[in-house]
């Protein structure tokens, strides 16, 4: 079973950056344009603010704490303050100018406050608006792909698209793209004021650049293949216990707990080990980081202290170039962090725009044919179809089933029964031949219109979770509690509904977990019956009922099938002897056809399947 896990790993992470995909995810922006440029306003404010600090510090050493005689000594922010205050003829001494830098401090920590709720909670919303749309998007996308897509792509897959890659963009839109204004905002800031407080220590200050630059180098190197490792083991993960809890019946009946524990141990430590890489590279950058900015300090303390010793440079201009520099290298640190976030997005991206650009090929034509009422004619006219180039499952299959007619279709598995169903629907379109209804090709019908004059009960039931009432309607409001009541009562599911404690209203778990087999096959009847449809259809559908449910359903049948045009499928021949004409399919080609007393007669394949099936009953019930 392991072998089968790679099919669903995750793409390469595939390019840093792509300018197509970059502008198609700008274009989600768009509708909110005002809420991202005021985002980006309050990053760049919020970048300013982050001046006001270092700079009244400065300030407050030169001109209150330790003013010096020379003025030209003074950072030149304190020279600009103090040409100003002179100049409007004030004079503070030194408790009151401290008592000004202090509300100007606070005054800057409550705008920063205001200002960084305000851009986060800006920035938070509009990723989850774009998340919203994007999410309604690949769903609706989903709903229109032909079942034929569905039949590539692992159903595990498709559903990252709407989770996973969404949620990476999310990060992109919140964390990345927008915050990288105030990084770069911040940065620029910084250094003019570095060099406009002292170009020769700003230089100094910038010395460990090249070597922050290659340790990120370094880091995104390694850390890219250690999350492509990590993505690949946890989609395998997420893999096998899909596979194995939906099969988890099958692993305990045949007694293979152990065998699975082990596999899956030895999935999970692989996962394990590679985040063990991942932390590793972690672990080593940002200590590496804190040392290289330790050593950026240090040769600013040792540089600048003797500049102060020298009296060439004010004790407040070095404080302020102190706190300066710490806020200079922790956005190149952080830009690693961007980094991943943008590679992650460009490839998540790129995965949704591949699900979004699907060509989707079954689609009703501009012109499309919708009738005001259908009679419900079916006509196959040398239809032949494949799942895949060169191995065809029908082969120049040609019939007609008259308006109100009941025609069952019996075969070896594998005949081809449930392709023509396919068909019928257009899950698939036909590789040669036509597939009409009411005289009309159904490539030239509304989708909509035509599908819905179809109601279909398989023999996998499918239910979805809510309650018994919305399984039978499925959205549909038109559909009242009396036409939803008289439909459970035609296939005498109405009885079993009501001794339920909520009766129509009790809850259905995931797949209608909770009820038999046969109760939700009743459901599915109803389910179909309450829509009224044209043409029924029913595939295998009362092969998981008992006896007596389906004598019950066989007589709701006889009355409901009257004046339908229906196709029943099924294995079972005693449910189909008394179909006006029965189609005989083998291996792909219709050979027989007629009623069952024909068929009987002409010693065929039909009479072969008949034999066959009750000379075993028989055998069966003697040996009983």
């Amino acid at each position: 079973m392991s072998e089968s896990t790679d099919f669903h790993e995750e793409d390469d992470v595939g390019k840093v950056y792509d300018s197509r995909l970059m502008r198609r995810l700008l274009a989600y922006l768009a509708p909110y344009r005002f809420s991202a440029i005021s985002a980006i306003g309050l990053i760049l404010l919020s970048s300013a603010l982050q001046l006001v600090g270092p700079l009244a510090t400065a300030v407050a050493l030169d001109l209150f704490i330790q003013p010096m005689e020379n003025r030209s000594t003074q950072a030149t922010v304190s020279r600009w303050v103090d040409t100003w205050l002179t100049g409007n003829g004030w004079t503070l001494d030194p408790l009151a100018g401290l008592t000004a830098i202090v509300a100007l401090l606070s005054v800057a920590l409550g705008l920063t406050f205001v200002v960084v709720f305000l851009q986060s909670y800006i920035m938070q919303m509009l990723g989850q608006r774009i998340m919203f749309d994007l999410r309604r998007q690949i769903f609706a996308k989903l709903q229109q792909l032909p079942v034929a897509y569905l039949d590539r792509n692992p159903i595990g897959r498709l559903v990252t698209r709407a989770t996973t890659d969404v949620a990476s963009l999310n990060e992109l839109f919140t964390a990345g793209l927008v915050s990288i204004f105030g990084d770069v905002g911040l940065l620029v800031g910084i250094a003019g004021v570095l060099f406009l407080l002292n170009w020769k220590l700003a230089l100094v200050s910038f010395a460990i650049l090249p070597l922050l630059f290659a340790l990120s180098v370094w880091f995104k190197s390694r850390a890219r293949q250690s999350f492509r490792q990590v993505r690949v083991k946890i989609a395998r993960i997420g893999a096998f216990l899909q596979e194995h809890i939906t099969g988890m019946s099958v692993v305990q009946l045949f007694g293979r707990e152990e065998p699975a524990m082990r596999e899956f141990s030895g999935i999970n430590a692989e996962h394990r080990d590679a985040n063990i890489r991942a932390i590793f590279y972690y672990a080593v950058y940002y200590p590496a980081v804190e040392l290289i900015t330790a050593l950026g300090l240090a040769l600013i303390v040792w540089y600048g202290g003797g500049e102060v010793l020298r009296n060439a440079l004010s004790l407040g201009a070095l404080v302020a170039f102190l706190q300066f520099a710490r806020r200079f290298y922790q956005p190149l640190a952080d830009l690693s962090e961007k980094y991943n976030i943008l590679q992650a997005a460009m490839a998540s991206s790129e995965r949704i725009f591949e699900l979004l650009d699907t060509e989707i090929d079954i689609t009703s034509p501009a012109a499309a044919y919708r009738p005001e009422a259908m009679r419900g004619e079916i006509e196959l006219d040398g239809v032949t179809f494949g799942y895949k180039p060169g191995e065809p499952v029908l082969e120049n299959v040609s019939f007609k089933v008259g308006a109100g007619e009941t025609v069952a279709i019996v075969g070896h598995t594998g005949a081809g029964k449930s392709t023509l169903v396919n068909l019928l629907q257009r899950f698939y379109d036909v590789d040669s031949g036509r597939v009409l209804i009411d005289g009309v090709d159904i490539k030239q019908w509304d989708l909509e219109v035509m599908r819905r004059a179809f109601a279909m009960v398989l023999q996998d039931v499918f239910l979805f979770s809510g309650d018994i009432q919305s399984n039978i309607r499925l959205g549909d409001t038109s559909i009242g509690d009396q036409q939803l009541r008289r439909a459970a009562a035609e296939v005498h599911a109405l009885e079993f509904i009501e001794q339920l404690p909520e009766g129509f209203a009790t809850k259905v778990r995931e797949r209608g977990a909770g009820l038999s087999v046969g109760q939700k096959q009743l459901i599915a009847f109803a389910r179909a019956l309450a829509y009224d449809p044209r043409i029924m259809i029913l595939d295998e559908a009362t092969s998981s009922i008992d006896t007596e449910t389906e004598q019950h359903i066989q007589l709701a049948l006889d009355r409901l099938l009257v004046g339908r045009t229906s196709v029943i499928i099924a294995h079972r021949l005693s449910t189909i002897q008394r179909a006006d004409r029965i189609l005989v399919m083998h291996k792909g080609q219709l050979r027989e056809q007629g009623t069952h007393q024909q068929l009987l007669a002409a010693r065929g394949i039909y009479h072969t399947l008949y034999q066959l099936q009750f000379h075993g009953q028989r055998e069966t019930l003697a040996g009983v």
